[in-house]
């Protein structure tokens, strides 16, 4: 589980050792997922914390290396690294591109083709990735809208690769979540974050926000036993329907 030190990630990793996973929580600090392990085991699950920056090909290997020898062979992956450099194109630096690209896809790519081995080996395995309602394009976002697109195309050419080796691939696509993250958007552009969610709640056909456990819910659907002949999908957790 990646980008799981807090947030949307810690929520899935609590949810899937609930489920009964060992999860390997992982992050950029590895010291920042203390407490989403410690949660874990304190509810009587297994978890791990590793460090890696996963759009770095050495580090992936190493992490999935230690993974496996101290969890046993990863046979699910959820790709939830991710970090926001918004700007409007005429602003946006090749650095900020880069950056943005290189956490969720180079990111993504690195982990799912060092863990598929193991999947494939078990003839089982689970892929989920997290897109986002910006791939259909957000005002700022070119760069995240682009690497969220990006995800969707991603986890389906996954699902036609792996499927013949009992591996499923499929994609989360949440709208606004309340986060750490979407409360420093708000704070960067001046809104308190109790007026930045009322207006986003008030955009919603459901009339709320969304919060991690939402998509935690989506995730473990997707690795369960009964997902089996569910493959390639995105999945849109927000609130509504999108375009």
């Amino acid at each position: 589980m990646t980008g799981a030190a807090r947030g949307i990630g810690a929520a899935v990793a609590k949810r899937l050792a609930a489920d009964g996973l060992a999860v390997a929580v992982l992050d950029l600090d590895e010291t920042a997922c203390t407490e989403a392990v410690t949660a874990i085991t304190d509810a009587g699950g297994s978890a791990i914390a590793v460090g890696a920056d996963v759009s770095d090909e050495a580090a992936v290997a190493a992490a999935v290396d230690r993974v496996a020898t101290e969890l046993g062979a990863p046979t699910v992956l959820i790709n939830n690294a991710g970090i926001l450099r918004d700007n409007l194109l005429f602003k946006m630096s090749v650095d900020d591109w880069d950056k943005v690209l290189g956490v969720h896809l180079r990111g993504a790519f690195l982990m799912s083709r060092a863990t598929q081995k193991h999947m494939v080996d078990a003839r089982w395995g689970r892929i989920v990735n997290l897109s986002s309602t910006s791939a259909l394009g957000n005002r700022g976002q070119a760069n995240y809208s682009a690497a969220k697109a990006g995800m969707q195309g991603f986890t389906k050419t996954l699902a036609i690769e792996l499927g013949p080796f009992g591996v499923t691939a499929n994609a989360i696509a949440p709208g606004f979540i309340e986060t750490d993250m979407t409360a420093a958007t708000a704070a960067r552009i001046g809104v308190p974050f109790e007026e930045f969610i009322a207006a986003r709640a008030a955009e919603t056909p459901v009339r709320r926000g969304g919060t991690p456990a939402d998509i935690a819910n989506a995730a473990s659907f997707f690795v369960g036993e009964a997902a089996g002949f569910v493959s390639g999908q995105v999945l849109y957790v927000a609130g509504g329907p999108t375009d």
